[in-house]
Parts: structure tokens; sequence; C-alpha cells
């Protein structure tokens, strides 16, 4: 396995693998959002719950969640007592998933009599109950308002389904066809990657496997090592609000971080716990999460005891960023929490943006990047506060990393950025349909470049894309009516921000709609003399056309018949002064339409 030329086979083999399932699951799935928009996400790990590979457009936010709740499967399921052609779901947000409409599913891969593999897929179904169709619920106040929650649980043996677990499940949704429907592609999923996977091991042999496997997380880890050694050494911090929770309209929440770029010992940054608080009834208490590369306590991937360590000193020092969120807001009894499983993707994927593109994303990018999450925070809530909202958390931390390290390396920098938004679209009682979807932001203009027009700086959306209008139409009782980016939305500068997006809908039959949005309130600022982006907001248009702005976090919001849901997206901020970008760049956005007349004279205080 020290052949480059094999080694580079088998790495590619190995996301193949993974790419291979997650097609799979999108070809089968019943849900309009897998279908459509490609929402789906395989990933093919070790029994040691390493992270191995992940298909090619998987979300890191999914691939993060696969790896850290691979445990806590384990911890209930042993590996002993499983049994090939046993697949195995959960969903629990506290033990590594996401929220309730995201299932996570495991099928073992067996080398000889025992699992040494794990293929593993994972989609948002259609739905799982909670306050509203489609899994949003932006203003339930614990996790049971958001829908079903699911411990780790046997799905299906050789012999097909488990009928208890499709019983609960089709008991507990609106649209029970599709959630099964998209069980059993997730089901087939890791069918697919599980049998790459045995194929590989036919071909290397156990042992030359996992020998090529270790040797392509350690290249992975070298790879992260150098790179974060490109960048200086030293302490940055910054942190980004949260426009308000939706109970408290006007209230903001801080997510704070500080990065430690440092040489430090090497062997993996190892660091092995000595003791783990205790519960008043013997219960292990769940403790900072982190990830390091450190040996596993057995109930979560990459954990720290806060009381005791020991630190194993070995060869010289490598470079590491530690990223620490320690005074960011505490949970709160609304859905602006993240589990933190997604907030150690946030994290990576905001660290691996200042890093070289091409660097694998397994394992060993994780032994070199250590990210500490405050228990009972806004991203590492526990029980019973919800995490449904996720994504206002994590796209606040993303932001505050982005920030700190712009100050660290500012021919790097980059401006905030305005974020998806998502929404659904549902019928007002059965037979049910639904309509889950997002609009995205203007991206910050970065160094020497403007932002993109209405991407979004996203971790969490792999190759998934807003569906084309016409599928939508022709599963939903709704009319696309427009898409468009909105001038003068973007933040202006030397560089601009990108655009945001305005996206109508007008229904033919009555529903609800249902938000989730942030940054509408609070805009993205400016950097180095660039001014922010101009703030989004959801929008209903009634029968007389009077246009009514709604909070940026409602629930089942009824609309009738001829009416409209308009989703305006916010703008990217500018960076530097506008008053220095170059005449023609702001000629050129008039001739195009991204700027105004007006737009041009006050924002660069042009005419012509």
């Amino acid at each position: 396995m020290n052949d480059v030329l094999t080694a580079e086979v088998l790495r590619n083999a190995l996301v193949v693998a993974a790419e291979e399932a997650s097609i799979v699951v999108v070809r089968s799935a019943y849900s309009t959002f897998i279908v459509e928009g490609s929402d789906a996400s395989a990933a093919v790990l070790d029994a040691r719950g390493r992270l191995i590979a992940h298909s090619m457009a998987t979300t890191l936010m999914n691939s993060m969640a696969l790896k850290v709740a691979l445990p806590e499967l384990v911890r209930d399921v042993p590996l002993e007592v499983m049994r090939p052609g046993d697949v195995y779901v959960l969903n629990d947000a506290y033990r590594g998933g996401v929220h309730t409409n995201d299932l996570l599913v495991y099928r073992p891969v067996f080398v000889g009599d025992r699992p040494a593999y794990f293929a593993a897929t994972m989609i948002h179904v259609s739905d799982l109950g909670g306050l509203s169709a489609g899994g949003m619920a932006p203003l339930a106040t614990d996790i049971f308002l958001e829908g079903l929650q699911l411990p780790p649980v046997r799905l299906a043996t050789s012999a097909g389904l488990e009928p208890a677990v499709e019983a609960i499940l089709r008991a507990n949704s609106r649209t029970p066809d599709k959630v099964m429907g998209d069980v059993r592609a997730l089901v087939a999923g890791t069918a697919v990657a599980a049998a790459r996977v045995g194929a590989l091991v036919a071909e290397y042999g156990a042992a030359g496997l996992a020998s090529g496997i270790d040797d392509y997380l350690d290249y992975t880890e070298a790879r992260t090592r150098a790179a974060l050694a490109d960048l200086p050494e030293g302490r940055f911090e910054a942190s980004y609000p949260i426009d308000d929770d939706g109970i408290s309209p006007e209230k903001s929440h801080d997510v704070r971080v500080a990065i430690t770029l440092e040489r430090h010992s090497s062997g993996g940054g190892r660091i092995e716990p000595e003791a783990s608080a205790t519960g008043a009834e013997g219960e292990t208490q769940a403790p900072e999460i982190r990830t390091d590369g450190a040996p596993q306590v057995p109930a979560t991937v990459g954990v720290e005891s806060q009381e005791t360590r020991a630190v194993v000193d070995v060869g010289p020092p490598e470079m590491r960023a530690v990223v620490d969120f320690a005074g960011t807001g505490a949970q709160v009894p609304a859905a602006i929490n993240a589990s933190a499983s997604q907030s150690l993707a946030a994290a990576v994927f905001a660290v691996r943006c200042f890093l070289d593109p091409t660097i694998p994303m397994n394992d060993g990018c994780l032994r070199a990047i250590e990210v500490r999450l405050p228990e009972g925070s806004l991203l590492n809530a526990r029980s019973p506060y919800p995490c449904g909202g996720r994504y206002v958390p994590i796209y606040a931390a993303m932001e505050a990393i982005f920030q700190a390290l712009s100050d660290a390396v500012p021919e790097r920098a980059i401006a905030p950025s305005g974020i998806l938004q998502p929404f659904s679209i549902a019928a007002v009682g059965a037979p049910y349909w639904i309509h889950l979807s997002y609009d995205f932001g203007g991206v910050g203009a970065r160094r020497g470049l403007d932002g993109p027009d209405a991407t979004g700086v996203h971790f969490g959306i792999g190759r998934n894309s807003v569906p084309q209008a016409e599928p939508v139409e022709s599963r939903c009782p709704l009319i696309v009516e427009s898409i468009e980016t909105i001038p003068d939305s973007g933040g202006p500068g030397r560089h601009r921000g990108g655009l945001g997006s305005r996206t109508v809908y007008r229904f033919l039959a009555d529903c609800h709609v249902t938000t989730r949005g942030d940054r509408l309130r609070l805009a993205p600022p400016g950097r180095d003399g660039g001014l922010p982006g101009r703030v989004g907001g959801f929008f209903k248009r009634h029968l007389d056309g009077t246009v009514e702005r709604l909070a940026s976090k409602v629930n089942n919001v009824r609309f009738a018949a001829g009416e409209a849901f308009v989703v305006e997206t916010t703008g990217g901020g500018g960076m530097g002064s506008p008053h220095e970008r170059d005449r023609e760049a702001v000629l050129a956005d008039l001739d195009a339409g991204r700027v105004t007349e007006r737009g041009a004279q006050e924002g660069y205080g042009l005419t012509r």
C-alpha cells in the first residue's frame, strides 16, 4: 500500500463508494426536496468511529453528524451483537444527530465475523411530526415540539424493514408514504456503499485496506498541519450576533470565538481523560465537546473531561488550530440552539476555508483542529432545549471564525454574508403536501473580489440546490411567479458584496407558511470601510396587492389561495471604502442592473 498510485486509486474508490450511495438515495427517495434538491449525504466510517470518506457533494454538517453519532450507536448496540444485513437508525440531536427530521442510517460492513466498517446515509425526510409540516418548528420551546425522537434502534435486517419501527415512523408523519419511501432509499444507499467497501476488502485484503486507510488519514493530517503552518501564530477573537430567537424578537444573542494558531507537541494532539463528571444518579455527564484526534470515551467522538487530563508529548511541535467558543451565549428555550455535531462541522468548515481546498476531508483533518464547545451553550445544547434551528447559531459561529481568521490573514479576508433563509409551505390539512426549501443570500466581498450573488456562504448545502420552478409547480399547488436578484442589495465597497435574491410564490390553494430566517434585522456589516448588505425578509402579498412583512421566524402563517409569499434574501457586506471602487466597475454594475442610478449615487457618489 506504499505505492502512491495504488493509494490514490484506493482514496478515490472510498470516495466513490460514498458518492454512489448518495446518488442512489437521491434517485430512490420520495420527498421533493431530496429528488429535486439532491439533499442527501453518505459516508464510509470504520468501527472506531473515524470518518474515512464522504460523498463529494455531501454537506459537512451531515458527515460530521454521521461521525459523532456512530459511537452512540455502538454504545447501545455493541459490535458483537450486530449481524450481516442489519441496518440501524437514529436522529437524537444530543447524541450526534442534527434534528428530528434528519435520519442517520448505518449498515455494518463485516470483515470475518465482526463489523470493521460502516456505510452511512442521511437525509431530511419529508415529515416526522412537530409543530409544522416538514420539520421546521421555528417557535419550538423544547425538543418535543420538533418531532419524533429516535435513539439508536435496528431499522432493518436481511429480511427487510422492522415492522414495529415502520409503524412508529408512519404513525408520527403527516406524509407516511413519502417518509417510508425516503427510509427505503436510505437503506438502499447503505447497501450500495457496503458492497463497494466489501469489494475493496476482497481486492486489497483486510490488512491491506486497513493499512491504506491509516496512510490516507495520516496524509490528510500532515497536509492540514502544513497548511496551518502557513498561517501566523497567535490568538484571534471575534463574535457575531443572532438577530433574535423568535420568542423575543428584539433580543439578540452572540456567538463568540477565540482561535489560537500554535505549535504543540506532536502525537496527534492526544489528551487522555482521567476522570469524568458524574451526575447525581451516576450518569456520565457530557463534557465540553472537542475534536483533536483524542482517544475516544465510549459515549462520544473526541471528548475531553473538563476535570482532569494528561497530555502525552511525543515528537517535535506541530501546528494546530484551537477553536474555542467560550463566552458564547447560553442555550435558550427557543429554536436557535445547535447540537454539538453541527457546531463542530461549522468550525471545521470555516477553518478549512482558509486552507488549501484540495486537502481531503476525513478524520485526519480533525486531528489538527481542536474545537471546544461549552456544554449548555447555543452551540452544544442539552435536553430538552430544541436544536431544529441549528442553522442560525452555526452560521453565526462560522461567520465569527471567518472574521477572526480574516484578521489573522488579511489577504484572504471576507466580509460577512447573507445566509440561507429556510422556509416550508404545506397544506393546511390532509392530504398533506409539503414544499421545504430555502433561498440564498449574497456572499460578502473578498479581498480583491466582489461577493458572488445569491449563493450564500454555506457549509450545509453540498450538492443541494434550490429546486427548479417546474418540478415544484408540478408537485405542489403553487406558481413560482419570479426569481431575480435585488439591485443595490450588496454592500457598497471597493469590492461590492454579493446581491440577495427575491422569489415570489403565488398559491393556488390555501396553505401554511413557516419561516426560519436570520440576518434580517442586523445586516451583515462591511469590512475595512465597506458598507453593510441590505437586509431581506419574508413577506405576505394580500389579494388587494398590499404587502405585509412577516417576522423572521413564524410558524404556520395561513395564506389564502391567490395570495403570494415573497422571499427576499440579504446581501453581503462590502469590503474597502466605496469611494475606492473603480468607476468602470460601478458603471458595469449599472449596465448589468446590479445597482440602480440611485444606488450608484448614494453608495459610490457616482452620477452619469
